[in-house]
C-alpha cells in the first residue's frame, strides 16, 4: 500500500510539473492556477477519503514508520539537548575573556530568562495552536501536503514547533512521506516526555537565527539577541522580539549581517518579515493596537549592535594556546576513557592514525559542547605586557630580507617573546607571544610553541647543577677556563670572545658565562644523572646520552619551558609542570577537568640554593652578564638569572626568578636561518636592547602587581650549606702560602662536598719562558727569577696554565721545573739600536730566562752590565742610544750565559784607538796649520818689504822728478828773466 500510494503521488506531482513548465500552462496565468488548486484538492480529498476509509489511512501510517525504532524517553531527551553550543573561555580569576572561535556560536539560556515577548511572537508565527495540540495539527499537515503536490510557491508549511524540534535535533532535513510520517510519530511522543515550557525552551536554543554582528552562524535566541541587538534575551523588547522570531523561516535571507559582519546594505526581506510577525502577535491578542503600532515606527537599523572582536581577534595568541591545551587535555582524557594507550601501539602509522582521531574529536567537541574554559591568565598583567611591549618598539632590530631554499626573497622583523610564570604552582601568569598580537597572521606563539636554541641559559641547568649533585662542582672549586677540546670530534671548545681566562672558580664561571668551564663541568657528571635530570624537565626525549655540548644549550627550547626549568631553582629543586588551563567544566558546571599539581624533584635544596647565590653575580657589578640590569629596575627583589646567546648569534636569552615568579625573554629572526644573526642598533648591542626589554617588562608587571614581582623575602638558604674559606687557585681549603699570596676567598658549599684536602701550594721562585712560568733550577740567576706560589693542577691536566693567568695571577707557578740544556747558548744575533731602543732578536734556545745588557760610553771600551731583562720573550730595552755603545748576552736557567753580541752603537760613539788616533790627526792638522800660517805670515812680511822698497823707490823717482821740474822751472824762469832783461835792453 506504500510503495502504491507513494507511486500514485509522484504520478500526480510530475503532471503537475509538466503543466507548469508548458507555454501554453504558462499564458493561462493566475486563473488557471485557482482551477488547477481546487482541482487538486478535490482530487486528493476524493482519494484520502478512499485510503482511509476502513483504516486505510491507519495502516498506510504505519507502514511508513515500520522502519523506525522504538525510541526511549532517555534516548529521545539526550537527542533534543544535544546541540552545538560555543564554549567559553575565562581569565583567571573568572573574568569572561570570550568564546571559542566557531563557524556557529550558540549560548543556552533558561526560559525563565526569555522575554515573554520572544514566545509569543514565535507561537503568533510559527504555531498558534502550541499550546492546544499534541504535537501535531492535522490540518496544517494536509495544508502542506497539498501545497507539497500541487508545487505551490508558497509554502506555508505544516509542522509544528514540536515537529520542528524533531526535525532539528532527531531526524535529516530529507523530505519524504517516510521521514514525514516518522516526525509525525516523533513529535507526538515528544509531547509525552516534555511539556510545553520544556519544548519552547529547547526549540529557542536549537533554532538557527542567521548570523551575528560578527558575521558568524548562530543558534539559539540567546546568541541571537547579543549577536544582533547587543542585548541578552530577557532584555528583548517587542519589535527586537518580532524581529528575531521572524528569522528561523529563512535564517540568511532575513539576516541583517554579511558573512564579514558588515550590515547589509538592505535588509527589507527581514524587516518585512518583523512585520508579518508583528501583525500575528496583533492579531492574537499578544500587543495591542498601540504597540503593534509603535513596533512598526521601530529603527532595526539604527538598534544593531556594533562588530564585536572575537577572542581570535583580540587575542589571538591567547585564543589559540589556550585551545590547542584545551584539545590536548580533551584528547587525553577521551583516550583514557576509551583506556587507548598510544605507546602501546607498535605501528608508528597506526599510532599517529589514532591520536589524530582523538585530536579531531576533541576540536570538535571543543567547538560544539559549550564548555566552560577557566585559564591561568591574569588580563590586567597580559594585556599591560602587550601595551608594554608596544611602547619599547624602538629596542628592536632592524628589518632583514634574504632568500629562502626556493631563491624567494622575504623581509622578517625581529621577534620577541616573554613568559611570567608563578614559581610554586606553575601558573603560566602571563606571556608574550610575539611582537605584534593584533596583526599577526599565523597567530604562531614564539613563547610556548616556538623551539628555539637556548645557548648559555642551560649551564646552570644542565652542566653546574648536574655537577653539584654529584660533587664535582661547588662554587668555589676551581675548573680552569683553558684550551680544550670536544671529546667527540675534537673541535674546540671557544668562548663567546675567542679568549681564555684561565683558573675561575664555578662561581666566576657562572656570572661571566664561560664555555669551557661548562663543558668540563659537564662531562666531569655521570651521563646518566645529567639525562635523568633533562628528562624531568621535560626537555625533548633523548633515546642516547647527552652530547657535551648539551651545557651550552644547542637543544632547541621554548621560552615556556626555559622558563618553567628555571623556577625549579626558586622551589628548592622542585619542577612544578606549567600550566594555562585550570580547569575545564560542562554547560552545567560538571568538572571534567581540574588541574593537579605535577611536582617531581630534580636537584636538592642546597644545589638550588647555591645555583641561585652565583647566578645573583650575573646581575651584579665586576663581570656578570646582565649586571646592567638592577639600574633599569624601579623596584628591587632577589633576583638570580642567566644570559644566554646561541651559535651566530641568532637567538638571545635572559631568564631570571625571584622568590615568587620567574621572568624570561627571547629575541631572535624567525627564519632561524644561519644570517639571521642578531645586531647592534643605536639602541644598543642585542645583549643591551634585550636586557632592556626585560627590565622594562619587569616596570610594567611591578607596576600592575607590584607584590608579586617584588616581594620582600629572599631566597632562603635551607639547611645543610656551610661557608669555608679556600685558596682560589684550587678550591681546597688554603694553605699558609695560598694565605700569604692572597688568594684566599670564603665561599658556600653543599656540607656534603666541603673539601678536605688543603691545597698542596708552597711558596717558590719562578722564571717565565716563551709566557709559560716554571719553577727555577738551584743554579738559576736570582735576577731572572720572581717570587711566587707552586700549585699543583694535575686534576684538569693543564700543562700551560701561566699562560691564561690574568695579571693578578701572573705569579702561579706550576709544580715543573725549568727546562735546561746544559751547554752555553750561542750569541744573540739581531741587536740594533733605535734613537732610545735597544733591540735585539728572540733566542731561539727554550732554557733561556733572560738577557743582561752591556753598555761602553763614548770613547770607552769598558762594557759595563747596566740591565738584567727578565723572560726570553722580551727583546727591547729603553736607553740613551747617542754617544753609548752596547752588546746584548743571553742566559740560560743554569746561569751560563752567551758570548756579547755584535756592538750596536749611536752615530756619535766612538772606541778609544778611535779617539787616540782622532786626536792625533787633529795635533797633525794643528802643525800644519801653523806651518802654513807661517809661511802666510813670511810670504806677507816679504811682500810688504817689497812693497815699501817699491814704494821708497817710487818716492825717490817723485823726488827726482820735482827737482827736474823745480830745475826746469827755475831754467825757464831764468830764460825768461833773461828775456826780459833782454827785452828791456832793446
Amino acid at each position: 500500500m506504500k510503495k502504491l500510494f507513494s507511486s500514485f503521488i509522484d504520478r500526480i506531482r510530475s503532471i503537475s510539473e509538466w503543466l507548469h513548465e508548458t507555454k501554453i500552462i504558462r499564458r493561462i496565468g493566475i486563473t488557471y492556477q485557482v482551477f488547477w488548486n481546487l482541482f487538486l484538492i478535490f482530487l486528493i480529498f476524493g482519494l484520502m477519503s478512499v485510503f482511509f476509509a476502513g483504516g486505510a489511512a491507519a495502516g498506510y501510517f504505519a507502514s511508513l514508520v515500520a522502519d523506525e525504532p522504538l525510541r526511549s524517553e532517555s534516548d529521545m531527551l539526550a537527542d533534543i539537548y544535544n546541540y552545538e553550543e560555543t564554549s567559553e573561555i575565562y581569565f583567571a580569576d573568572n573574568t569572561y575573556l570570550g568564546k571559542v572561535p566557531t563557524e556557529f556560536e550558540r549560548e543556552e539560556v533558561d526560559l525563565e530568562n526569555i522575554s515573554d515577548h520572544v514566545v509569543h511572537a514565535l507561537i503568533a508565527t510559527e504555531d498558534e495552536h502550541f499550546f492546544e495540540h499534541d504535537g501535531v495539527v492535522p490540518k496544517a499537515i494536509m495544508r502542506a501536503v497539498l501545497q507539497e503536490v500541487a508545487n505551490s510557491s508558497v509554502q506555508t508549511g505544516g509542522s509544528t514547533l514540536t515537529q520542528q524540534l524533531i526535525k532539528q535535533q532527531i531526524l535529516s532535513s530529507e523530505v519524504s512521506f517516510d521521514r514525514k510520517a516518522t516526525e509525525i510519530l516523533l513529535a507526538m511522543r515528544l509531547e509525552h516526555f516534555m511539556d510545553k515550557q520544556e519544548i519552547l525552551e529547547a526549540y529557542l536554543n536549537v533554532v538557527p537565527f542567521g548570523r551575528n554582528a560578527s558575521g558568524r552562524q548562530i543558534g539559539g535566541v540567546q546568541a541571537a539577541a547579543q549577536g544582533i541587538f547587543g542585548v541578552d534575551a530577557s532584555e528583548l523588547n517587542i519589535p527586537q522580539s518580532a524581529f528575531i522570531a521572524g528569522l528561523p523561516q529563512s535564517p540568511f535571507a532575513y539576516t541583517p549581517f554579511n558573512n564579514d559582519g558588515s550590515v547589509k546594505e538592505s535588509f527589507d526581506a527581514g524587516i518585512n518579515r518583523m512585520k508579518s510577525v508583528l501583525r500575528n502577535m496583533h492579531d492574537n491578542g499578544y500587543i495591542s493596537e498601540d504597540e503593534y503600532n509603535e513596533a512598526l515606527e521601530y529603527d532595526v537599523r539604527e538598534h544593531l549592535t556594533d562588530r564585536t572582536p572575537s577572542p581570535l581577534e583580540k587575542y589571538p595568541y591567547l585564543t589559540d594556546d589556550i585551545m590547542r591545551r584545551s584539545v590536548d587535555i580533551l584528547m587525553k582524557a577521551a583516550m583514557e576513557e576509551d583506556e587507548v594507550v598510544l605507546s602501546e601501539i607498535e605501528d608508528p602509522d597506526e599510532r599517529q592514525e589514532v591520536r589524530d582521531q582523538y585530536i579531531q574529536k576533541a576540536a570538535m567537541d571543543l567547538r560544539r559542547k559549550g564548555y566552560v574554559i577557566h585559564s591561568t591568565i591574569d588580563k590586567d598583567l597580559y594585556d599591560g605586557m602587550q601595551e608594554a611591549l608596544m611602547n619599547n618598539s624602538h629596542l628592536f632590530g632592524n628589518d632583514r630580507s634574504d632568500t629562502d631554499s626556493s631563491g624567494n626573497s622575504y623581509t622578517e622583523q625581529e621577534e620577541i617573546a616573554f613568559v611570567l610564570l608563578d614559581n610554586s604552582t606553575g601558573k603560566i601568569l602571563s606571556f608574550v607571544g610575539g611582537r605584534d598580537e593584533q596583526n599577526s597572521t599565523n597567530n604562531y606563539n614564539y613563547a610556548t610553541q616556538a623551539q628555539r636554541s637556548t645557548g648559555s641559559t642551560m649551564k646552570p641547568l644542565l652542566a653546574y647543577a648536574p655537577a653539584m649533585e654529584v660533587g664535582v662542582a661547588q662554587p668555589g672549586f676551581v675548573i680552569p677556563d683553558t684550551e680544550d677540546r670536544y671529546v667527540s670530534g675534537g673541535k674546540p671548545i671557544t668562548n663567546f670572545d675567542n679568549r681564555y681566562k684561565g683558573l675561575m672558580t664555578v662561581r666566576d664561571s657562572v656570572a661571566e658565562s664561560r664555555n669551557v668551564p661548562a663543558v668540563r663541568a659537564f662531562r666531569a657528571t655521570p651521563s646518566d644523572v645529567t639525562k635523568d635530570i633533562f628528562d624531568k624537565l621535560e626537555f625533548k626525549h633523548f633515546e642516547d646520552a647527552l652530547p657535551e655540548s648539551t651545557a651550552l644549550g644547542p637543544i632547541d627550547i621554548s621560552v615556556e619551558k626555559n622558563v618553567n626549568a628555571y623556577a625549579t631553582f626558586a622551589n628548592g629543586g622542585k619542577h612544578v609542570s606549567s600550566y594555562m588551563i585550570e580547569k575545564i567544566e560542562t554547560k552545567d558546571g560538571e568538572v571534567i577537568f581540574e588541574h593537579e599539581k605535577d611536582e617531581v624533584e630534580v636537584y636538592s635544596p642546597q644545589t638550588s640554593y647555591l645555583m641561585l647565590d652565583m647566578m645573583r653575580d650575573v646581575l651584579r657589578g665586576g663581570g656578570g652578564t646582565a649586571r646592567g640590569i638592577p639600574n633599569q629596575l624601579k623596584f628591587s627583589a632577589d633576583w638570580a638569572g642567566k644570559t644566554g646567546t646561541s651559535q651566530f648569534a641568532k637567538d638571545y636569552w635572559f631568564v631570571a626568578t625571584n622568590p615568587n615568579v620567574s621572568l624570561g625573554v627571547w629575541i631572535g629572526y624567525p627564519s632561524n636561518a644561519e644570517k639571521a644573526t642578531l645586531q647592534s642598533t643605536g639602541a644598543g648591542t642585542y645583549s643591551q636592547r634585550t636586557q632592556a626589554q626585560w627590565a622594562r617588562m619587569a616596570n610594567a608587571i611591578y607596576d600592575i602587581r607590584p607584590e608579586l614581582i617584588a616581594p620582600n623575602e629572599r631566597f632562603q638558604q635551607p639547611e645543610g650549606i656551610v661557608s669555608r674559606s679556600v685558596c682560589t687557585l684550587t678550591g681546597t681549603l688554603a694553605s699558609k702560602a695560598c694565605q700569604d699570596a692572597g688568594y684566599v676567598k670564603s665561599e658556600l658549599f653543599n656540607s656534603k662536598f666541603v673539601p678536605t684536602k688543603q691545597d698542596d701550594s708552597t711558596a717558590a721562585r719562578f722564571v717565565t719562558i716563551n709566557g709559560k712560568n716554571y719553577k727555577a733550577l738551584d743554579s738559576t740567576p736570582k735576577e731572572f727569577t720572581d717570587q711566587g706560589l707552586s700549585v699543583s693542577f694535575d686534576l684538569w691536566n693543564i700543562d700551560n696554565i701561566s699562560s691564561y693567568l690574568p695579571e693578578n695571577m701572573k705569579n702561579i707557578v706550576p709544580n715543573q721545573n725549568a727546562p735546561s740544556n746544559g751547554d752555553s747558548p750561542g750569541k744573540v744575533s739581531g741587536v740594533s739600536l733605535g734613537s732610545s731602543t735597544l733591540s735585539w732578536s728572540k733566542h731561539g734556545r727554550n732554557d733561556i730566562v733572560g738577557y743582561r745588557i752591556y753598555q761602553a760610553s763614548n770613547g770607552s771600551d769598558d762594557f759595563k752590565k747596566i740591565a738584567d731583562v727578565k723572560g726570553n720573550e722580551t727583546t727591547s730595552y729603553n736607553v740613551n742610544g747617542g754617544s753609548n755603545a752596547y752588546y746584548v748576552i743571553a742566559v740560560t736557567t743554569t746561569g751560563k750565559q752567551s758570548s756579547p753580541s755584535d756592538i750596536a752603537s749611536g752615530s756619535d760613539w766612538i772606541s778609544k784607538e778611535e779617539q787616540e788616533q782622532e786626536e792625533q790627526e787633529k795635533q797633525e792638522e794643528q802643525e800644519r796649520k801653523e806651518e802654513e800660517e807661517r809661511k802666510k805670515q813670511e810670504e806677507k812680511e816679504k811682500k810688504e818689504e817689497e812693497k815699501k822698497k817699491e814704494e821708497e823707490r817710487k818716492k825717490e823717482e817723485q823726488r827726482k822728478k820735482e827737482e827736474e821740474k823745480k830745475k826746469e822751472e827755475e831754467r825757464k824762469k831764468e830764460e825768461e828773466q833773461n828775456q826780459n832783461d833782454e827785452d828791456s835792453d832793446d
